[in-house]
């Protein structure tokens, strides 16, 4: 072989080695570079499902506007999302007992003490109260206005009238099937009884429809009356009885591992310090009646 030849195939062999590691070179910085991006859009995912929570809460805790108008200011502030899944306290109750929820936002406190004992639940607290109400036909045809015993009005309507029952195992509900055991009537069965299944602004629709009187909560009155276009009123209220007390508590995470215990505390803390307090306080209706007094335990 000349000695030319050899020489430039010399350079040449020399140029593609060259060529080559230098592709080599961009092969391995292309990886890494994705690498990096594949890792920051993993950790952006992760750290966005880490900011939401699932928040399973009563029906009057939506239809009130209540989480309209806290939520926002709350996620503002920590970043973490809180999507509800409102339903009756019983079902509630029992989609954080299921470990579906990361915090429970309920109104049976026996229920409630009892899914602690039974450590579904950690971190409960008082948060809030209203009270329940009995509204009716403008005309009262039981006569209920002037009474102040919750359990003789239901009495009465018993006897003369027609009621409308959410029949959800709610809050509302437990403390309806509480008045009539104390009343000393099985209302289920009974021809002047409907049971609707549905949330509290609902069964108010049904109610007024009906003519017939329920039990409701004032948050859910003093927010949908006027919008719903109710021509029932309130026939009793003021009864100690009717006192309706709002909690939250955080699912286990000794018996859910998966659940959110570091952002749901985060929610629960900041419900129960002042201003979690003052933000729920100044929530009021048009005319400027708090729907519910903050009370945090």
């Amino acid at each position: 072989m000349m000695p030319n030849m050899q020489s430039d195939m010399m350079i040449r062999a020399k140029a593609n080695t060259r060529e080559g590691s230098f592709m080599t070179r961009k092969l391995v910085v292309l990886a890494v570079l994705m690498v990096i991006v594949l890792s920051a859009a993993f950790n952006a995912v992760n750290s966005y499902a880490a900011s939401e929570i699932i928040c399973s809460s009563t029906t009057s805790t939506e239809n009130s506007g209540l989480f309209g108008y806290i939520l926002p200011i709350f996620e503002k502030k920590t970043g973490i999302k809180v999507k509800v899944v409102a339903r009756g306290t019983g079902a509630a109750i029992e989609m954080g007992k299921r470990g579906d929820a990361d915090v429970a936002f309920v109104h049976a406190k026996e229920q409630e003490l009892k899914a602690v004992e039974e450590g579904f639940f950690v971190d409960r607290h008082d948060v809030m109260y209203n009270d329940f109400l009995i509204i009716g036909p403008s005309d009262d045809p039981a006569k209920i206005k002037g009474m102040k015993s919750a359990v003789e009005a239901f009495r009465k309507i018993a006897a003369s009238s027609m009621f409308v029952s959410r029949g959800d195992n709610s809050g509302t509900n437990t403390k309806e099937m509480a008045i009539w055991k104390k009343a000393g009537i099985e209302p289920k069965g009974q021809k002047w009884y409907l049971e609707v299944g549905q949330g509290m602004e609902k069964t108010q629709r049904i109610a007024d429809e009906k003519r017939a009187y329920t039990l409701t909560d004032r948050g859910t009155w003093l927010a949908t009356k006027d919008k719903d276009r109710l021509a029932m009123v309130i026939v009793l209220e003021g009864d100690p009885t009717l006192f309706n007390q709002y909690g939250v508590m955080a699912v286990n995470p000794a018996k859910f591992p998966h659940a959110k215990y570091k952002e749901a505390k985060e929610f629960i803390d900041w419900l129960i310090s002042r201003e979690g307090q003052d933000v729920i306080a100044s929530y009021k209706d048009k005319n400027g009646n708090p729907l519910f007094i903050p009370n945090a335990k």
